[in-house]
């Protein structure tokens, strides 16, 4: 008994002198266990960031949901660019949208009606598939092309992404038909998505897809052009 007495005592007094962890210390270990890129928010600019809202390399991406070159961005880019710099809390990232093609408003109005925790994971899948609602939008009869061109912009945009087949599309991912039709009657969000595209031109933007990194223009970049500015921004 006075033996495990004695063992009990120093084990007591082992933890005592063992420094407990300062406020600053306990604050990096949590941001370094935590999965950055897991966290997601709206921005008053207009996109979607997904990382550490304090990381000291903020990138911006201002791109076409219908645009080629960013759907070959996404697919080189976007796995390694979320697990290898935004996660660790290094790198955050922010989708803007840039409007370009006529499917691209009335696209980028419902994925801005989904959670901003679906968006990126919408729009990665969205990219992956371009090339088959962008054909079935591009093999309508030429006789319905030429009617849908003479509608106003936001309802050509809805009859175009209806045609691709993105209304379900969205509607898999949690939107009702009511839902749905609402954010294509949003005209206040129609408007905030010309005010992005907008602010975009008085940045310098001028295709897609074009990045910032911490606010410098830094233009349209291939992920292996891209990545190295990343690891010593």
């Amino acid at each position: 008994m006075r033996l495990r007495a004695i063992a009990a005592a120093l084990a007591a007094a082992a933890l005592l002198a063992v420094p407990a962890a300062s406020p600053a210390q306990r604050g990096r270990a949590a941001t370094a266990q935590r999965d950055w890129s897991l966290v997601a928010v709206r921005t008053t600019e207009g996109g979607v960031r997904i990382g550490n809202p304090a990381a000291p390399v903020k990138l911006v991406e201002y791109g076409s949901i219908t645009c080629p070159h960013c759907a070959e961005f996404s697919a080189e880019a976007s796995t390694a660019l979320r697990t290898r710099h935004v996660r660790s809390g290094r790198v955050s990232w922010e989708y803007r949208p840039y409007l370009i093609f006529p499917t691209d408003p009335a696209a980028f109005m419902l994925l801005n009606c989904l959670p901003p925790s679906r968006f990126f994971p919408a729009a990665e899948r969205l990219y992956a598939t371009q090339r088959q609602w962008v054909g079935r939008v591009q093999a309508l009869p030429s006789a319905e092309l030429e009617r849908l061109q003479g509608l106003a912009p936001m309802p050509m945009s809805t009859a175009l992404i209806r045609a691709g087949g993105l209304d379900a599309f969205f509607r898999a991912r949690g939107l009702t038909a009511a839902q749905v039709n609402a954010c294509l009657a949003d005209r206040a969000g129609l408007q905030r998505l010309g005010a992005v595209t907008q602010h975009a031109g008085e940045l310098g933007v001028q295709g897609t897809p074009t990045f910032l990194i911490n606010g410098r223009l830094v233009g349209s970049l291939d992920w292996a052009r891209l990545e190295p500015m990343l690891r010593g921004g």
